[in-house]
């Protein structure tokens, strides 16, 4: 799974970079600003292609979104916001996104990438007779450079004419490489040749991209310290090694 993760990029300079329109900035500061413990219900940075007329060639945007699909269908509770009852809708697995009802919808036309500088994940250390101890691991890019996460996207409204409230999840496959020893499931990369053909709103999902397993050449993992483990530390410290590690494992 993907349940928390790290983004220090500007969304405009994101959008600089992968040659695409900004459309989060002027939003909130506080929604883009650099996050080193991002959390679901967060508001992060997305990027897809739309229209603006229905003929025309569609674009990258930079979009923000909060992190846990709601589908259409969710009802509003009293407060107008959506019905809370059940899972948090945060990851949605590869093999199931095109026939879950909750995402096959959204798998059809509204396909995203969540950047991300990397993403935390954490190793159950069994012993006889004691609880399991949990030892958090940062994943990223070893040339420095984001990760970009096969998403999805949908729309929700809790009346015809009232605004409308993003929201995203992030796709998750079989973990590989050394990253299969601390879990069995893992964000799903998209590499930057695949990056249009997965946005692609006038074509359907690529099977093949869902069903691969990601190319994670260049990617390592390191061991970091528990500040981590509550959401309400946020600092580059979350992503330091916790001990120096002469050499850092790569995923394969």
């Amino acid at each position: 799974m993907c349940g928390r993760f790290a983004m220090t990029t500007d969304p405009a300079k994101l959008a600089e970079k992968i040659k695409a329109i900004d459309e989060a900035t002027g939003s909130d500061a506080a929604q883009t600003a650099p996050n080193y413990n991002v959390a679901p219900t967060t508001t992060i940075a997305t990027v897809v292609r739309r229209h603006d007329e229905p003929e025309d060639e569609p674009t990258r945007r930079v979009r923000l979104m909060r992190w846990g699909l709601i589908p259409p269908w969710v009802k509003p509770g009293p407060d107008g916001a959506p019905d809370s009852k059940g899972p948090q809708l945060i990851n949605a697995r590869a093999d199931k996104v095109t026939s879950s009802p909750a995402f096959r919808a959204s798998a059809k036309s509204k396909r995203c990438l969540v950047p991300m500088d990397g993403f935390f994940e954490w190793h159950a250390n069994r012993e006889p007779g004691k609880k399991a101890r949990k030892t958090p691991y940062f994943i990223y890019r070893e040339d420095g450079e984001p990760l970009f996460m096969a998403g999805l996207w949908s729309v929700w409204k809790p009346a015809e004419d009232a605004p409308p409230l993003l929201t995203c999840s992030i796709i998750t496959t079989d973990a590989v490489g050394e990253l299969a020893r601390i879990h069995d499931r893992m964000p799903l990369v998209v590499a930057e040749s695949d990056w249009d053909r997965w946005l692609d709103p006038d074509a359907p999902p690529d099977r093949k991209l869902l069903e691969t397993p990601p190319d994670v050449r260049g990617i390592r993992m390191r061991q970091i310290s528990t500040l981590v483990n509550n959401v309400r530390n946020n600092g580059p410290e979350l992503i330091e090694p916790a001990e120096p590690q002469p050499e850092q494992p790569t995923l394969l």
